[in-house]
């Protein structure tokens, strides 16, 4: 397998430059057309499976993340604050504080679940020099990112779609996962103190895992800080691993930020929040794919589908345009026609590519 540092400056996709700093690589023509055709067959994924897409902003006051739980337990891994009017604002380090507010900006029936929001948005993490290389650990970073706030007994169903969208995903990029893996918590208290929380979420990812047939193996301490997660490993040339896709179910956020849906009796009720990234990072998966394919590009997401500057790259024949469309039967929960869904605005995406509602 290649190098995707080294490759990847030769064929003129990335570089970086000691003013703009290190981590904090820049795209070229060519990377770009291959970073924008990635995120523009994800995001169509996505609505085909009944996603509906928001954008969000990379700065939250510091009380966004004291609330949410990384200031206490992830603080370590983000830029320091910036004073601002009086005020601490963060860069930040993931998405799901955000995405977390939006759906709270409405009101929600029971109807309307599971809900789908998804985002390909900018985070930051303040790794060490040392651990920075290419595109696979940077500084500023582009995910992959959505969230589905569902009820309790959706939440199987909807994160065994999400390994069904992986495993399509890699199957029309090329990509060959090395393992899965369960990660759990480990000691320490970098983790949310909530035994019943961690046993529930523990369970029921279990549970997708043996139903999917997948080999899977459990490691303590690689838990995010909230909930367990199902890690999709990869692997480069020299065998070092590396998550590029996740699964997670978080029981904690929802009850921090206070989220509720009103269910059939009328009541309010918590929902539950399925953390899920497809592709991961951009910057991950495009130098994975470099070191994939050597640069020789399926033709449908090559920078010169005929050659060009890259000689014979980028000839290999592509899969039909759309194949990855159909949207399983899993992918469109029903919503009722009430104010609260009108809120949220009409479906995105041509005709042909809006989910079906039933």
């Amino acid at each position: 397998m290649h190098d995707h540092r080294k490759l990847g400056r030769e064929l003129g996709l990335f570089d970086t430059d000691p003013l703009i700093g290190s981590g904090l690589p820049y795209w070229l023509p060519d990377g770009a057309v291959i970073r924008h055709t990635l995120e523009e067959y994800i995001r169509d994924a996505e609505r085909r499976a009944g996603y509906r897409h928001v954008y969000s902003p990379v700065l939250g006051k510091r009380e966004l993340y004291e609330i949410s739980g990384h200031w206490s337990h992830y603080s370590d891994d983000m830029f320091p604050p910036m004073d601002l009017g009086g005020e601490q604002v963060v860069l930040r380090p993931s998405l799901c504080p955000h995405h977390a507010l939006i759906y709270r900006s409405r009101s929600h029936s029971y109807r309307e679940l599971p809900l789908r929001v998804a985002e390909l948005g900018g985070m930051y993490r303040s790794e060490l020099s040392g651990v920075l290389g290419g595109l696979t650990r940077v500084r500023a970073i582009q995910l992959n990112d959505a969230h589905i706030f569902c009820t309790l007994d959706q939440v199987a169903a909807e994160a065994a779609g999400a390994l069904e969208m992986i495993r399509r995903a890699y199957a029309v990029l090329g990509i060959r996962p090395v393992r899965y893996r369960l990660s759990l918590p480990g000691a320490g208290g970098k983790y949310v103190a909530a035994p019943d929380m961690w046993r529930r979420a523990t369970a029921m990812l279990t549970d997708v895992l043996d139903r999917s047939g997948l080999a899977y193996e459990a490691a303590e301490g690689e838990a995010a800080f909230y909930g367990p997660k199902i890690d999709v490993q990869i692997a480069d040339g020299a065998g070092r691993e590396a998550t590029l896709s996740t699964v997670q179910v978080d029981f904690h956020q929802p009850e921090q930020f206070d989220l509720h849906y009103i269910g059939p009796d009328g009541a309010r009720h918590r929902p539950v929040m399925v953390h899920r990234s497809i592709i991961g990072s951009v910057e991950r998966a495009v130098a994975h794919l470099i070191e994939v394919y050597g640069g020789a590009f399926p033709a449908w997401l090559a920078p010169h589908p005929g050659g060009g500057p890259a000689g014979d790259r980028g000839r290999v024949a592509p899969p039909p345009r759309r194949s990855y469309g159909a949207a399983p039967s899993w992918a469109c929960g029903r919503r009722s026609p009430g104010p609260s869904t009108a809120a949220w605005g009409p479906a995105f995406g041509p005709p042909g590519l809006r989910p079906t509602r039933r």
